[in-house]
């Protein structure tokens, strides 16, 4: 079986061909316009091309409601339907009668008792395990999957080395808001070493949760740069990807960038 590379986008759904509120009309996305032809709407919801497939998912699962983060993303990891589970969705973090699942019984933890390697590609500031040391223990569900499976939770040392990533693709962000010094690398850059890490590994994860945060109406100062960075990340990977041994999937956890006509999330697929 070929190692297996999952990118997880949070908040980003399958809206309407709308060239005001849903950005990957109004601005364009190399992603969808070049890999498949078109960029995907729910008048057209399944893409098929160049060995690519892209379709949709019932964010709801069956249940009434705006999905949420926490409900969501133990569905994706842990492979039931949370809110159904919980009787509700809920986020941000996970319910608290979905960590033991989470615990007991994510996609990590899978892979490690059939003795697979499996990797955790993202890296955390220091104000994160500053957070941990101080005695707190709420994390969101995948850093929790990765820590209760005893992965490593890389930091700063591992960017420098180019074993891990940060949550924001370049290293740009961390220098302007953590005052770290990071050599700022390219998207590209950033795709070409995600796929060397994850080549040396039986299941990898990176998690990149901007677009959320843009489409609650945040951080619209760095919509360019953010948005570029992303659509160059995804559009390297799926191009380097044909030629290697690594299958690529990408999901999300529930709508909300692709209809800025809200700051709220959507019930619209993912």
């Amino acid at each position: 079986m070929n190692p297996v590379l999952m990118i997880f986008i949070d908040g980003v759904g399958i809206g309407k061909k709308d060239y005001q509120h849903n950005p990957f009309f109004k601005y364009g996305f190399k992603s969808f316009e070049q890999i498949f032809g078109e960029i995907p709407s729910l008048e057209n919801k399944k893409l098929n091309k160049n060995g690519c497939c892209l379709f949709p998912i019932d964010a709801n699962l069956g249940v009434d409601g705006l999905p949420q983060s926490g409900t969501g993303q133990v569905s994706i990891f842990c492979g039931m339907n949370a809110p159904k589970f919980v009787g509700k969705h809920f986020g941000p973090f996970p319910y608290s009668t979905t960590i033991p699942i989470i615990e007991s019984s994510n996609i990590f933890k899978d892979y490690i008792e059939t003795h697979k390697k499996a990797f955790f590609a993202n890296a955390y500031p220091q104000v994160f395990f500053d957070y941990l040391n101080s005695g707190k223990t709420r994390l969101n569900v995948t850093a929790l999957s990765a820590k209760s499976s005893g992965l490593k939770l890389n930091d700063v040392n591992d960017v420098i080395d180019g074993r891990a990533l940060t949550a924001e693709i370049t290293n740009e962000r961390w220098n302007k808001n953590l005052n770290y010094r990071l050599d700022v690398i390219s998207p590209e850059s950033a795709a070409e070493r995600l796929i060397n890490i994850a080549l040396k590994n039986d299941f990898t994860l990176y998690e990149f949760f901007l677009t959320d945060h843009l489409g609650h109406g945040r951080i619209q100062d760095e919509f360019n740069q953010i948005y570029y960075n992303l659509d160059i990340f995804l559009f390297t990977l799926l191009n380097k990807i044909r030629n290697s041994d690594l299958s690529l999937i990408i999901c999300s956890d529930h709508g909300n960038f692709e209809d800025f006509s809200v700051k709220t999330h959507t019930n619209n697929p993912h």
